[in-house]
């Protein structure tokens, strides 16, 4: 119940109770003043009419109150509208999105501040217009007409929508339409509130191409290329059409990053997409699987010979210089190549089949093709399974440290060992460390051979120390992924400070190889270890990429001449020019010179005329676990001489 109410229900009783009082008062009264009959009937009849003019003048007054209050309260109610009206009109006008009010016809009669700047239209140039004038043409009429008919009947849709602005362009809005009713329910208006959605559209663009494409040459990712590799297949069964995969890998690729820079290397891979590009047919799917590794997808390419000239016309394309920084750069790579269906069932298949023919292809020599065949598969295969079984091994104790003795040629006596790695398998007895030590070093295993090995050596030589075996050292191998941690000294140290036995009996053989992965970090490296008090030897010198600057910085004490130099004397001239040139070579850097693989006297009576210090072979002996060896004998040669 409202003020205004209750008062008057107590002025209307106050009115009733002051009434009666004064009918009650004047009745009782006025007969004890008045005695006349007819005096008396007047003066009644005058009560009657003062009360009837009293009565005129407290609701005069009354009601002039009640007017005055009520208009008071009517001016304050309208300010309240005017000022609610006010703030909605400025939220309306700066809102930064855009406003659009039209009629229960669907004619404009309002726009805001917003629309104007989103649309580019003027207010002037759209009131009385309807909203099909900003159509873009990208939707239907089945689309108008669905959101009409939501906008009715759950009386609001929101949703993208594509609309085009004064200047003709068209973009993106998230728009939401509302309905308007009044007290009896009717549509008065309809206000659509929308937004440019165009930057987010950008953005979500962006994200898109990095998340599909190579941000250094713009080519497909492996994760785009796999999706285009899948859809492809999908067609080609239901076509029956064939597919071929091809794998690209740069041959040394690492070579120039460690030479000339991660900067280059990035302009090298750029330099080969744009190559790859021209050379690949617009049909196919060109892509960067990541680091120097690319993928083409041809479509139809009918018999395998055609991708096989495919891959020889890659080949050849890539075999031309490239101009990187005004530096003329030559590269080669290797390719493997898988058919469908003829290799593969499905795409992921197909990308294994490929990538099983590239590694056949990188064993053959590199800079060469290899088509995919099942004897690759089964090749594959037994490696997984070796791998698997090497692990059980290392984790059984399975392996075993045999020692190959170092001879020294003019003494004729035993002055070293180098420590191998042995496997006795307990079905297939001994495996031979050229079908392991691959596999090993594939899959990263060798890193905690090597570690093993070293401990076993160094334990071992304490006990022929102990013993009263004089032996001068032992010569223990360095995988390239042990030696590329670059914590080896760490670790070196450790064994050392476990065994107990002193540095200076220990000998680390490093490849060529390892120290051409990183050179700057494997010199560092290697004085760091000889700075423990051990010795240093090159294994393989010859094989590998050793400059003679960075031989000479190198803390090396002995070089060791491949067994594949020695395998041709005395009788190669090419093998003796290369065996004496290393000697000299090691000769005048202060080195020693250790031949390694001689099985035939006159081998061993060469390297000894030649001044070759150390030789080791099965000539000598071949390698025995540590209780075999045969400290005492030693073949003679002498009569080679």
């Amino acid at each position: 119940m409202s003020t205004i109410t209750r008062d008057a229900l107590k002025t209307a009783l106050l009115y009733g109770l002051l009434s009666i009082f004064w009918l009650a008062f004047s009745d009782y009264l006025l007969p004890l003043l008045i005695d006349d009959s007819i005096q008396l009937a007047r003066a009644q009849l005058m009560s009657g009419y003062g009360w009837l003019a009293l009565s005129a003048l407290c609701i005069f007054l009354a009601r002039a109150r009640l007017s005055g209050l009520m208009s008071a309260r009517s001016r304050a109610r309208q300010d309240k509208d005017m000022q609610s009206l006010r703030l909605a009109a400025a939220v309306f006008d700066c809102t930064l999105e855009g406003v659009l009010v039209t009629d229960a016809d669907g004619v404009i009669v309002h726009v805001n501040r917003a629309f104007m700047e989103i649309t580019g239209y003027q207010q002037d140039e759209v009131l009385g217009q309807r909203p099909s004038k900003f159509k873009s043409g990208r939707h239907g009429p089945d689309f108008y007409e669905r959101m009409y008919k939501t906008v009715l009947s759950a009386g609001q849709w929101s949703g993208e929508i594509w609309n085009r602005r004064k200047s003709g362009e068209i973009y993106p809005q998230w728009q939401s339409i509302r309905t308007v009713k009044n007290d009896q329910g009717a549509i008065t208006h309809f206000v659509a509130v929308f937004s440019d959605i165009s930057s987010i559209k950008h953005s979500q663009q962006e994200l898109a191409h990095a998340a599909h494409y190579d941000a250094l040459t713009g080519l497909p990712n492996r994760l785009l290329f796999s999706d285009r590799a899948e859809q492809a297949h999908t067609h080609a069964r239901r076509s029956k059409q064939s597919l071929g995969l091809l794998l690209i890998d740069l041959d040394h690729f690492k070579h120039i990053n460690d030479s000339l820079g991660h900067n280059t290397g990035d302009e090298v891979l750029k330099a080969v997409s744009e190559r790859l590009v021209r050379l690949v047919d617009k049909g196919a799917t060109l892509a960067r699987l990541g680091g120097d590794e690319f993928a083409v997808l041809v479509e139809g390419p009918g018999q395998s010979v055609h991708v096989v000239e495919l891959a020889q016309a890659l080949l050849d394309g890539l075999r031309e210089p490239f101009v990187i920084a005004e530096q003329t750069l030559f590269l080669t790579a290797s390719i493997g190549i898988s058919l469908f269906p003829n290799d593969a069932m499905n795409a992921a298949q197909l990308l294994r089949n490929a990538d099983t023919a590239l590694f056949q292809a990188k064993s053959q020599g590199r800079e060469g093709y290899a088509l995919y065949t099942e004897e690759l598969t089964a090749h594959a295969q037994r490696r997984l399974e070796l791998t698997a079984e090497l692990r059980r091994a290392i984790e059984l104790d399975e392996l075993r440290v045999f020692y190959q003795p170092i001879h020294n040629l003019k003494t004729r006596r035993i002055e070293g060992v180098e420590a191998l790695v042995r496997w006795c398998h307990p079905q297939r007895g001994m495996v031979s460390p050229g079908e392991f030590i691959p596999v090993a070093e594939q899959s990263g295993l060798i890193a905690d051979i090597d570690n093993w090995v070293l401990t076993e050596a160094c334990r071992q030589m304490c006990l022929w120390h102990e013993a009263g075996v004089g032996l001068s050292f032992v010569a223990v191998n360095v995988s390239s992924r042990l030696f590329g941690r670059g914590d080896l000294d760490t670790r070196v140290a450790q064994v050392l400070a476990e065994t107990g036995l002193a540095p200076e009996f220990l000998e680390l053989e490093v490849t060529e190889s390892a120290v051409m992965d990183d050179p700057e970090q494997a010199i560092e490296q290697m004085h760091r270890l000889r700075e423990l008090g051990l010795k240093l030897s090159i294994d393989d010198f010859g094989t590998g990429y050793s400059s003679m600057l960075r031989l000479k910085r190198m803390p090396v004490q002995k070089l060791k001449i491949d067994q594949g130099f020695v395998a041709g004397l005395p009788g190669d001239d090419d093998d003796i020019a290369i065996v004496r040139a290393i000697i000299a070579l090691a000769k005048a850097m202060g080195m020693r010179v250790l031949a390694e693989g001689i099985e035939q006297a006159d081998q061993a009576a060469f390297l000894l005329h030649n001044q070759c210090e150390l030789g080791q072979g099965y000539w000598f002996a071949r390698p025995v676990p540590a209780e075999q060896i045969d400290w005492e004998h030693a073949p003679v040669f002498a009569q080679a001489l």
